[in-house]
């Protein structure tokens, strides 16, 4: 008899701390592979006609129902606000400037004053041309009165030279005596032909005095330099003492904006619609800055570019707002809603509704069982947070808003929002009043917050 048969063997330590170690990994893989079982072969999930959600049990759900009313056809764009129109000023002149009667950034008022161009160059040229115009006026005059003299002259010496031309004939008088006074005569003549052009020199003379008058007093007119327009100045680039040229520094901008348009774009595909409207009515145009929510600004549209931009095809549109509270500035970006028409007894559901799948867009339908129905829909219009649908749904149907990741055909849903007054009602049926801040179907079938037309 071996001893090595008798002997009990040892147990390895090791080995045993390993063993222990693994059994809860074990345990786990089993009840893995029992729960993988059980959902393969189909088992029903907890409650009649329904199968139970992904982690087991219903699946929870917020759901609204399907409303009914008119809503706007629109296009939402990003638009940009700019100036009714913007004013460069320069001065005319060249000249220091001496007073500044506004301040940067402030709204002045159509010919208010705003430079003062040291005046007194300008008034000095000015009184030198109108004492030109006296002199010349004086000249003038004096020309008049040798044409009066020689005129007076020539018709005595005519006078006599007839009489002695009488006597020649007769014999009396000599013929040099009768050539003489007749050159005389002749000679006079010429003299008023010559005061006559000197009048007309004198005159012309005059004329150029009172034109050099009139472009003094035009000069002298520049030294002040008058708003063109209602607007808001911009920053001012000289100052106070500063000498300026003419039409080369920029003083100044001023825009107005009041009223003030906002330039959009949208694609060429609409230009017909929009044409056909604006022949039936003014469009109307509505302006939301970025940073602000709840403010809109409302104008109508008065432009449309006369010709598509072939790089983006699209075409160019302005729309005027009165902005008499000046929300609108120039340079910034705005939401615009350019409103076509609408459309009434248009099927809304809200925008999370809709899923994209392989198929399309579809939506998750409540039954009254509770259980869930995919339906695929057909959508067109969006309307803020809600979408229009064309096909698939009527109104009254109930469909699921959040949750719809975890639910499966024929799932059974528990209704998160039931009992609210904002997105359904008791027992897990909606009250009709749609999801929160969406339109509300009133008493009478309409809807509760009809879009302002």
């Amino acid at each position: 008899m071996h001893l090595s048969s008798v002997c009990p063997v040892r147990p390895n330590p090791l080995r045993t701390s390993r063993l222990l170690a693994a059994l809860p990994l074990l345990a786990l893989a089993l009840a893995g592979c029992s729960g993988s079982s059980t959902s393969a072969s189909g088992a029903p999930g907890g409650g009649k006609g329904g199968k139970k959600g992904f982690g087991g049990g219903d699946v929870p759900v917020t759901v609204a129902t399907v409303s009914q009313r008119t809503v706007p056809v629109e296009e939402q764009v990003i638009g940009n606000v700019e100036a009714f129109s913007t004013i460069s000023v320069k001065a005319q002149i060249t000249g220091q400037i001496t007073e500044m009667h506004f301040k940067e950034g402030e709204f002045v008022k159509q010919n208010d004053l705003l430079f003062v161009i040291d005046p007194r160059p300008f008034q000095a040229a000015l009184d030198q041309a109108t004492a030109t115009i006296a002199k010349d006026e004086a000249v003038l005059g004096q020309q008049k009165a040798n044409l009066a003299k020689d005129e007076a002259n020539l018709r005595y010496q005519k006078a006599t030279a007839e009489r002695y031309s009488a006597l020649f004939q007769g014999g009396i008088i000599s013929k040099d005596q009768t050539e003489q006074l007749t050159a005389t005569a002749d000679a006079t003549s010429q003299g008023v032909a010559a005061d006559k052009a000197a009048i007309e020199s004198a005159t012309a003379d005059l004329a150029a005095a009172k034109a050099a008058v009139d472009s003094a007093r035009v000069q002298l007119g520049y030294t002040t330099i008058r708003s063109p327009i209602n607007g808001r100045t911009g920053n001012v680039s000289v100052k106070l003492g500063n000498v300026v040229g003419a039409n080369t520094v920029e003083l100044m901008t001023i825009t107005q904006v009041e009223p003030i348009y906002v330039t959009f774009s949208v694609p060429e595909a609409m230009l017909s619609d929009i044409r056909r409207y604006m022949d039936q009515r003014p469009l109307a145009v509505r302006a939301q800055i970025q940073d602000e929510t709840g403010s809109q600004e409302t104008g109508v549209l008065t432009f449309v570019d006369n010709a598509v931009d072939t790089t983006t095809g699209t075409i160019k549109l302005k729309g005027t707002f009165e902005n008499t509270n000046h929300k609108l500035w120039p340079g910034q970006f705005v939401r615009v809603n350019l409103r076509l028409s609408e459309r009434p007894n248009a099927v809304v559901v809200p925008n999370e509704a809709i899923q994209t799948g392989q198929n399309g867009t579809f939506v998750y339908v409540v039954k009254p069982n509770r259980t869930v129905e995919v339906r695929p829909v057909q959508t067109s219009l969006r309307v803020n947070q809600d979408m229009v649908v064309d096909k698939g749904l009527e109104a009254g149907e109930v469909v699921v808003t959040e949750g719809q990741l975890r639910l499966a055909p024929d799932s059974r849903v528990a209704i998160r929002n039931a009992g609210r007054g904002d997105r359904g009602g008791a027992d897990g049926a909606p009250s009709g009043s749609g999801r929160k801040g969406g339109a509300t179907p009133d008493s009478k079938g309409g809807p509760g917050n009809r879009p302002e037309i």
